[in-house]
């Protein structure tokens, strides 16, 4: 179902986050973040309010940041049924060099429940649990319940966001923000990193053949990949 940008705007701002988390994005890692979706059921507004809260719980996995430019946009987000529509939200509001180009999202629902309580009441309960179990990396967020996923993006975004100067600080003290034949050397990096992983054997061919037309790159690599993939099925047959 697409999603017009009104709607899209009225679901963005109306989304609270309740307990945020207690660290910033990873800068060389992968980051796991555990949370807490809280909503009043859409049936609500059928059958009026019946004091009922939905909860989701899941876990968002941000994965090592990487210095991109807008061909990554639509890769961004995996997992999201409106994950196209808020893709563009961010280019439209943010400029083509928004922070969401320096990191991909892969979202994991693992259950959902209904509780009998209000959602202030459950919000309240659930920051205080992670509040006591010191759990620096999760979170509960207020969302709009038949559009939760893009109130989970938009809270990402902002964790983002607010871990970008950690982040670069991090990147430009190890020479990876500069350009190099036309490529971020970040990106050249990673190539590089798949290279290696498939003469090793832990790395299919596509997947770095994916990464070299996400790119643009593949002409530059070419004989190279046709060489490194032939290699690769010789040894996996």
């Amino acid at each position: 179902m697409a999603l017009d940008p009104e709607s899209l705007y009225q679901v963005v701002h109306q989304t609270r986050v309740l307990r945020p988390p207690r660290q910033s994005l990873a800068t060389f890692g992968t980051t796991s973040i555990s949370y807490y979706l809280i909503s009043k059921p859409v049936y609500g507004e059928l059958v009026g309010d019946t004091g009922e809260t939905v909860v989701r719980h899941g876990k968002v996995m941000a994965e090592r940041p990487q210095i991109v430019t807008p061909y990554y946009l639509l890769n961004l987000f995996r997992g999201f049924e409106h994950g196209e529509e808020y893709a563009n939200y961010l280019s439209q509001s943010y400029g083509a060099n928004s922070p969401g180009l320096l990191y991909s999202y892969r979202n994991d629902l693992e259950d959902t429940s209904v509780v009998s309580d209000p959602p202030a009441a459950v919000g309240q309960r659930l920051s205080d649990d992670l509040e006591r179990d010191g759990q620096s990396l999760a979170a509960v967020i207020q969302v709009v319940d038949h559009l939760w996923d893009v109130s989970l993006m938009k809270f990402i975004f902002d964790l983002t966001v607010s871990s970008l100067g950690q982040n670069v600080a991090e990147l430009a003290g190890r020479g990876l923000l500069g350009m190099e034949g036309g490529l971020p050397r970040a990106a050249r990096a990673r190539i590089e990193e798949l290279f290696a992983g498939v003469t090793r054997g832990g790395v299919n061919p596509t997947e770095l053949k994916a990464e070299l037309d996400r790119w643009g790159a593949f002409r530059d690599y070419e004989d190279r990949f046709l060489r490194c993939a032939i290699d690769w099925k010789g040894r996996n047959r």
